[in-house]
């Protein structure tokens, strides 16, 4: 009886404090309650493939680049909230958490704010956020159509440009759809590197779209960035099958980045419940240049790099029953890189060129996918997905049995 009336009066005294408004009769507090949307995205997997480790000849992947472990294990399980913070303005966390060697890890993947009302189609979004570029960059890989991401985003972006800064979209009052943007960012993540100034990132982009028939729309986008850098940890494997600890650093780099992509949606009458087909494609060219250094042991080698790298990938994805899916996805990497001023301790240029990720293959990495789905609704999903991933030296077949579940607020599609 006691605690009841202390609590009683701390209700009462709470509800005359000035902000603090009990709506009577009504069973709950109408003031500035904590009302964030929450979300848990839940993922696990199956894998059977012949390597772990990704390796891209012509190409030093960086950034969350790799391959899946062998056996039973967790994905990227994700923590999302969000909620508007007042009419002026939006915020949202993104926080993975990674189970990986017994050990589990909370990382930081986007935590921004953006506004809201703005006007005349504009919006600013600033803090960890990623980048517009290309089409899939900014798509988180739970909602992603196959269960790996495209090769040329492990290559050349690291997985996703995913940076700290500012961005402004600006939505065109156009009787087509036309919406442009422009980053400033650190410049420290992979593609680029640690800079003094931390503001060396920049991007561009545009996208356009609109519907060739009630059933059938497209979008085009191209895209642009660049950035320079100190220094930048590269890949690199282990030199003659040792296991001494290799150091492969980029100083002193440049980046330039372009890209193009295209998406093509068709559904009866506008209706994809049932029946749907989604095209789409990416095309990216990156050149980039810098003094590199390679160590491992009392093996080392220098040169001068420039590098020229190209990449695409094109899928098709066909919804043939309401919560089945079925998709095809071919990927292609080229490298063309020129090493100058070559110097080496215990190690030629071709052993060099190997070990340091830089040296191409006569044949280009491709692979080819085809997966299978089963979503009976927006909140769960099971995939099958096979993969064949040919990097001219090996092949390495893979097959991936997938969950993705959706717990909690549930935010709209892009398109």
């Amino acid at each position: 009886m006691f605690r009841t009336t202390v609590l009683l009066l701390s209700l009462a005294g709470l509800s005359a404090m000035p902000g603090f408004l009990y709506a009577q009769g009504m069973g709950k507090i109408a003031g500035n309650e904590f009302n964030p949307a929450v979300s848990l995205i839940l993922e696990g997997r199956y894998t059977d493939l012949d390597n772990s480790e990704l390796e891209l000849p012509g190409f030093q992947p960086g950034g969350e680049a790799g391959l899946p472990e062998k056996g039973f294990s967790m994905g990227h399980n994700e923590l999302v909230i969000s909620a508007n913070v007042d009419d002026k303005f939006y915020g949202q966390l993104t926080a993975p958490i990674l189970y990986e060697n017994n050990e589990t890890t909370i990382e930081l993947e986007e935590a921004f704010m953006e506004t809201l009302g703005l006007g005349h189609g504009a919006t600013v979004r600033g803090g960890k956020f990623y980048s517009g570029i290309g089409y899939l960059n900014a798509v988180h890989d739970h909602a992603h159509d196959f269960a790996d991401r495209p090769l040329v985003y492990d290559a050349l972006v690291g997985g996703h440009l995913n940076d700290t800064g500012v961005q402004l979209r600006w939505v065109a009052p156009t009787a087509w759809y036309l919406n442009l943007g422009a980053e400033v960012t650190t410049g420290s993540e992979f593609p680029g590197g640690e800079n003094e100034d931390n503001n060396n990132g920049m991007a561009l982009f545009a996208k356009t779209g609109g519907d060739i028939s009630v059933s059938a729309s497209w979008q085009l986008g191209v895209s642009y960035y660049s950035t320079e850098f100190a220094s930048r940890e590269a890949g690199g494997h282990a030199h003659g099958g040792e296991t001494a600890e290799a150091d492969n650093e980029l100083l002193d780099g440049e980046v330039d980045m372009a890209g193009i992509d295209f998406v093509y949606k068709w559904a009866p009458n506008g209706n994809s419940r049932q029946t749907n087909f989604k095209f789409q494609a990416e095309y990216f060219v990156r050149d980039e240049d810098g003094h590199s250094e390679f160590t491992e042991g009392s093996d080392s080698a220098t040169a001068d790099y420039t590098g020229e790298q190209t990449g695409f990938y094109m899928q098709g994805v066909y919804q043939f029953m309401p919560a089945w899916r079925v998709g095809l996805r071919y990927d292609r990497l080229e490298a063309d890189n020129t090493i100058t001023n070559f110097s080496g301790t215990n190690i030629d240029q071709e052993e060099y060129l190997e070990e340091s990720g830089l040296g191409s293959e006569a044949k280009d990495p491709e692979r080819y996918s085809v997966m299978v789905d089963y979503s009976p609704s927006h909140f769960s999903l099971l995939r099958l997905q096979y993969s064949e991933l040919d990097n001219g030296r090996e092949k390495n077949d893979m097959l991936m049995l997938q969950y993705i579940m959706s717990l909690g607020a549930h935010g709209a599609h892009r398109y």
